[in-house]
């Protein structure tokens, strides 16, 4: 990864190109070292079939590398030109209601299609055959935002057979597909791979073993897809080049952990208005983002969309506060960014996108937001480069999973009920105390950590238990949550016992009744009675009565096997049965919680986890800030970078002792202004 601290999305293509040098130069004096270009390009790199033309974009290159500025490419299999969908119409995706998406947009494509694969192909090809030895060239992005437009998934014929080949693979004999997905259930019996189909819309309901596997081969389908072209360029181009791909957090239609094998880095797109909100994202939903995709390589990464002004395609979002975009990249950089990237260069004046507002207006002349941009960068520039390659220490993990949230997806199983609801819900909670979170794989090592949750953990089995198991003895603090092990990995249910199935050994309990609370909310109240004092209102039902502790949309009633009770439900027929549980099991303790805890509820269980494990915010009483400032750090080679970020719209005042040292950003008398930030030296 190079050190680049600062870039722009920059459309050549959509100026004229005696422009083109008045850019470059203002680029220069903001102080931007690299721009993403072509990866919308297709037409105009190939405006006709074979005929390939890339001198445009060579001069585009030369301007800006006599500037100073470096250049990503994008390959352009996101929006293939109409030439292409005029003679080949089917290489455009179909959805599960059986009708064609069709152009004028962009990803009208099917991934699966050999026709299309082979159109990628040349393109890909003859592109790094062009640009190997340009030396404004440092890197690619394949495609763009792999998932967006596809939430439908394609299920054209060509999809269908790719699909019919994945399963032979997987099952090996249409027989053991039949065992894996209870096809006994509604005569679903196949005598053949070929008759299986992708899931499209039926008369009445769908299978839910087969809806899980589509989901997994489409993953598959998108990273093989992005294979392709990864593996053409690095044939072609010099190894210094890089290759990644700009993610979406917490989108879930690919695997990250999977793409992430064939990239150098993973890069993210933040937009905190999003298409058209009138509000910002929460600071800890800024956070998970970040935080996710840190998570994909456990290594730092690029933010290679960052918001700079207006969002917007047919409605537009509010206008960003003073402070608030140079904010959003400093937070991007506290969580584990080494370059951001700002979307775009300058607001387009046609297109889908034309009121998605950039660092220039419509007019191209520098205004306000270059200014505030460039005042950033100026500040920041200096930090970034001593500082890349520096990770967070973390002591405080969540296991995320792609399969358990389409497993999730497919059947929610209470209304209201949501797999990444549930890792931001718990998030949230560490993320207020300023507790550092890292996002792990349920089969990563999990022995750095002192405490990891693992939220509905729904597809188990012996083999995950036992991971599990021995991070608990040897002295870790494992949080499951209610429907824990309740479906093997095909997505049929567990039925060798009660639950939660495979984990009940280790948390010491079994679950044989449970409530379908949905919106309905049930008090809890401390065994110990060391929460009677909290002074809160449940968040789902806004009742005070047990001091904000509640239970809502589900309630495992328990029972005790060997753990002892931690929080008792206070209500409905279940009243003094546990609703969360721990287990000693040798050096450390398994804890179980039963149901969705309110925002009271959770915070006293985050309160116990770290008193339990010692694990407490960045520099623990060192710094003292109020609510709404967030503090983190990034480390390296003994060297800690601490970063207050202030995400009220108020001054605040902290409390910071005097060995630290300003590197950038504004503490004046230990205050920071609306949206301020500070990073320091310890």
């Amino acid at each position: 990864m190079k050190n680049y601290q600062f870039g722009a999305d920059y459309y050549p293509e959509h100026w004229p190109e005696q422009r083109w040098p008045m850019d470059a130069k203002l680029m220069k004096e903001l102080g931007l070292k690299v721009v993403r270009m072509a990866e919308f390009s297709w037409h105009k790199m190939e405006p006709e079939e074979g005929h390939y033309d890339f001198e445009w974009l060579d001069r585009a290159i030369d301007i800006l590398r006599k500037e100073g500025i470096v250049s990503v490419l994008g390959t352009p299999s996101a929006a293939p030109p109409a030439w292409m969908i005029r003679k080949h119409p089917k290489i455009q995706p179909v959805g599960p209601d059986g009708i064609t998406r069709g152009f004028g947009g962009r990803h009208h494509d099917c991934q699966s299609n050999p026709v299309y694969r082979e159109y990628v192909k040349k393109m890909v090809t003859a592109m790094a055959e062009h640009f190997k030895d340009n030396p404004g060239v440092v890197g690619w992005q394949i495609d763009n935002e792999f998932g967006n437009s596809h939430y439908d998934l394609c299920m054209c014929d060509s999809c269908k057979t790719s699909f019919q080949k994945w399963l032979a693979k997987r099952y090996g004999s249409v027989d053991e597909l039949n065992k894996a997905w209870g096809t006994y259930f509604w005569s679903q019996e196949y005598n053949d791979f070929s008759e299986v189909y992708p899931p499209v819309k039926t008369p009445c309901g769908a299978n839910p073993s087969q809806v899980l596997d589509w989901k997994r081969f489409h993953s598959d389908l998108i990273c093989d897809f992005s294979k392709v072209q990864t593996d053409i360029i690095r044939s072609i181009v010099p190894k210094e080049h890089f290759i990644t791909h700009n993610c979406m957090g917490f989108s879930d239609i690919v695997s990250y952990y999977d793409l992430s094998k064939q990239l150098d880095f993973v890069c993210h797109d933040l937009y905190p208005f999003g298409y058209w909100r009138d509000h910002s994202l929460e600071p800890f939903e800024i956070g998970v983002e970040l935080d996710g995709i840190r998570g994909v390589c456990k290594a730092p990464f690029w933010i290679m969309e960052q918001q700079s002004s207006v969002t917007g395609w047919e409605i537009m979002g509010r206008k960003p506060a003073p402070g608030q975009v140079p904010l959003w990249a400093v937070d991007s950089v506290a969580h584990g960014a080494d370059t951001v990237v700002f979307f775009r260069w300058r607001s387009c004046l046609g297109g889908t996108e034309q009121y998605w507002h950039g660092i220039l207006p419509h007019s191209g002349i520098p205004g306000k937001t270059y200014e505030e941009i460039g005042r950033l960068i100026k500040d920041m520039t200096p930090v970034m480069k001593d500082m890349e390659g520096a990770m967070p220490v973390v002591k405080a993990a969540i296991v995320r999973s792609y399969e358990q949230g389409w497993a999730f997806d497919i059947q929610p199983n209470v209304q209201g009920l949501n797999y990444y609801g549930q890792l931001i819900k718990y998030y949230k909670a560490f993320h207020h105390k300023n507790i550092p979170v890292d996002f792990v794989r349920e089969d990563d090592d999990l022995s750095g950590y002192k405490v990891v949750i693992a939220p509905l953990q729904y597809l188990a089995d012996p083999d995950l238990a036992a991971h599990y198991e021995k991070y608990v003895k040897q002295g870790g603090n494992l949080v499951l949550t209610m429907r824990a092990g309740v479906k093997e990995r095909n997505n049929l249910c567990y039925a060798e016992g009660p639950l939660p199935g495979v984990f009940s050994g280790l948390l010491g309990i079994t679950v044989e009744e449970y409530d379908p609370l949905g919106s309905v909310c049930v008090p809890v109240k401390s065994v110990s009675g060391s929460e009677d004092n909290r002074d809160a209102s449940c968040d789902t039902c806004s009742k005070t009565a047990g001091n904000g502790l509640c239970a809502s949309k589900w309630a495992d009633i328990i029972t005790l096997k060997g753990a002892e009770p931690v929080f008792d439900y206070d209500g409905e027929s279940y009243e003094e049965t546990p609703a969360v549980t721990v287990n000693s099991l040798g050096e450390g303790k398994a804890w179980y919680v039963g149901c969705e805890p309110s925002e009271s509820l959770m915070e006293a269980i985050v309160d116990m986890l770290a008193k339990e494990t010692g694990t407490g915010s960045v520099e623990g009483s060192d710094i003292k800030v109020p609510a709404g400032v967030e503090v983190t750090s990034r480390e390296k080679n003994g060297k800690k970078w601490i970063f207050i970020l202030n995400h009220t719209d108020e001054e605040k005042k902290t409390d910071i002792s005097d060995r630290f040292r300003v590197l950038s950003g504004a503490l004046k008398d230990n205050k920071l202004q609306p949206y301020g930030y500070a990073v320091l030296e310890g």
